[in-house]
C-alpha cells in the first residue's frame, strides 16, 4: 500500500462518514427541526431534504463499500463524482440566496468527492 492509496482511504473514510451522518440526519429529522438550523430547507420543496439525505447516505456508502469489497469497484469513483455534483448544487442553492458562507462546507465536501473520483479512476 503506497501513501497515495492511504491518503485516498483517509479521504474516502472521512467523506463517507460525513455523508452518511449528514444524510441520515436529514432523513430522520422532521423538516421543522431541520429548518431551525438549516435555512436552505425553507428554500427547497418539502420532499427535497429527505431525497438529498438518501442520496448522501447512498453516496457515502458507495465511497467505501465497492472499493473495500472489490465488488464493482468502479462505483467508488462514480459515487465521488455524484457527491461532487450534489455538493455543487448545494453551493448553487446557497449562492442563489446570498449565503456564500453556508456554501463553503458543501464546496469542501464537493472537492473531496472530486479527489476520490479522480484518485480512484487512475
Amino acid at each position: 500500500m503506497d501513501y497515495g492509496d492511504i491518503g485516498l482511504w483517509i479521504v474516502q473514510g472521512l467523506l463517507g462518514l460525513a455523508m452518511v451522518a449528514s444524510g441520515a440526519m436529514k432523513v430522520a429529522t422532521r423538516r421543522e427541526k431541520l429548518l431551525a438550523s438549516m435555512a436552505w430547507v425553507g428554500w427547497v420543496p418539502n420532499w427535497a431534504p429527505v431525497a438529498i439525505g438518501v442520496a448522501e447516505v447512498a453516496g457515502g456508502i458507495g465511497l467505501i463499500l465497492p472499493w473495500a469489497s472489490g465488488i464493482v469497484p468502479v462505483l467508488t469513483p462514480v459515487a465521488g463524482a455524484c457527491l461532487a455534483i450534489l455538493m455543487a448544487g448545494a453551493v448553487k442553492v446557497h449562492a442563489d440566496h446570498s449565503d456564500l458562507k453556508g456554501g463553503i462546507p458543501a464546496g469542501v465536501l464537493g472537492l473531496l468527492g472530486i479527489i476520490v473520483a479522480v484518485g480512484r479512476s487512475l
